[in-house]
């Protein structure tokens, strides 16, 4: 095997592109013992609960049947496990949003809701603590909606905004902007932010430096090389597309200047919002820019309007208070498949990504899941929870795994520390680990 005598960054005009994991970028590395990938940590956080009749799955262990909100995983169903009676035991959208990743609540008496509210570190903030040093960014954290502010239950709405803790006062607000996440990714300035919107390619600038790099790299190592730019590619094209959608720079403008008619109801660009952002988790993921990443799909006290989805109107909180009736409890479901169904999205994309006799989904963790189980009467009990990836062959995934009732989630989090690499046997109030992952 050739080795690549040079750092595992592509270089071009002032840009830097981390690579994906290559054998011949390994230290040491040869065909008997190539070096094992990292494992990651992904979360996927959705709001407003699920209906439980219409989540719960029956049968334990690897013969339960997928319900209606999971069957989008049917094709995937081998590489993610269903965790029942995992709890936080808060109440209302804010603490079910805050406790998520950390399983503190936001106040331990009355007289501390408003004054002083301690949230406890996160789990991904945790790990990043930990594992983050070896890598550009030891964490990202991605979003859709931006932050808002009012109060629920004498609590501020701000401590929805985010599921990301540092500290117990300490919050990491998500990204938003798919471009501007995309800049942070791969280190774009000011200057060649303004010659991307002036028609050249990011990767243009540094395919010079990328076909060297392949002159002396195995048959294995270019056929990531190339998977691994197409991917890049892919993902800025979307991103021009969205900030040009005339293709104004892209060397054609209009004959006539089109008018904006006003918007019918719905989200226009959410679902590619959302699957723009899972592109740039794989891909910071795949290419080791950070090893653990955050998305919350939508902001915890979401009121997000879901017409765009067949058979459904009006916002999902409202939705999410169902009452138990159906003309509330159908579109309350299907919006839970559809958020489903991108975890279902980037699993597969993951699956594609070969890693040397693994895939990059084989060599993750993915936390998938709402702090509430039910928004009618925030419950926060037996969460609608997933757990994907192998995590480099420490997770034995494709089941349904009941835990004893009321399982803390801060038990469920220390166990995935442990799982991750981190050496440590305290997790805030986490009481012991679990078993059986």
């Amino acid at each position: 095997m050739h080795r690549i005598s040079r750092r595992s960054v592509l270089r071009g005009a002032g840009v830097s592109l981390a690579l994906p994991f290559l054998e011949a970028l390994a230290p040491g590395a040869s065909r008997l013992s190539p070096a094992a990938p990292p494992v990651r940590l992904a979360v996927l956080f959705h709001p407003n609960g699920v209906f439980p009749a219409k989540w719960n799955p029956t049968g334990e262990g690897r013969d339960y049947q997928l319900s209606e909100i999971l069957e989008p995983l049917a094709a995937v169903r081998d590489d993610v496990s269903v965790l029942s009676n995992i709890s936080t035991g808060v109440r209302g959208h804010v603490e079910a949003t805050s406790a998520f990743l950390t399983g503190t609540p936001l106040h331990k008496k009355a007289a501390d809701r408003i004054n002083t509210p301690k949230v406890g570190v996160s789990l991904d903030q945790f790990v990043a603590e930990k594992i983050g040093g070896r890598t550009r960014l030891a964490s990202i954290e991605l979003g859709t909606e931006p932050p808002r502010s009012g109060g629920e239950n004498g609590l501020a709405i701000a401590f929805a905004n985010t599921v990301s803790w540092r500290s117990d006062h300490t919050k990491v607000d998500p990204e938003i902007s798919p471009q501007a996440a995309f800049d942070r990714l791969f280190g774009v300035n000011e200057k060649t932010r303004e010659e991307l919107l002036d028609d050249r390619s990011l990767l243009d600038r540094v395919m010079a430096d990328a076909k060297r790099l392949e002159r002396n790299a195995s048959a294995t190592d270019k056929a990531k090389l190339d998977q691994y730019l197409t991917s890049v590619r892919d993902v800025e094209k979307r991103i021009q597309g969205s900030l040009n959608p005339q293709g104004e720079k892209l060397g054609w403008k209009p004959l006539v200047t089109p008018t904006l008619e006003r918007p019918e109801d719905g989200l226009p660009g959410r679902d590619q919002h959302v699957k723009m952002m899972l592109d740039l988790m794989a891909l910071a993921l795949q290419t080791d820019q950070t090893r653990v990443a955050t998305f919350m799909m939508a902001h915890g006290f979401s009121r997000q309007d879901f017409s765009f989805l067949e058979g459904v109107k009006g916002d999902h909180h409202t939705m999410s208070h169902h009452k138990n009736q159906e003309e509330w409890t159908a579109p309350y479901t299907k919006v839970s498949r559809w958020y489903v169904s991108n975890l279902a999205y980037l699993m597969q994309k993951m699956k594609a990504v070969d890693e040397g006799g693994s895939t990059l989904l084989d060599n993750t963790v993915i936390v998938y899941g709402s702090g509430l189980k039910d928004g009618n009467g925030h419950v926060t009990n037996d969460l609608p929870l997933l757990l994907a990836g192998r995590a480099g062959g420490r997770l034995n995934p494709g089941r349904r795994i009941v835990f004893p009732k009321d399982t803390p989630v801060e038990n469920l989090h220390l166990t995935l520390a442990q799982t991750l690499g981190v050496e440590t046997d305290r997790f805030n109030a986490a009481e012991h680990t679990v078993a059986d992952l």
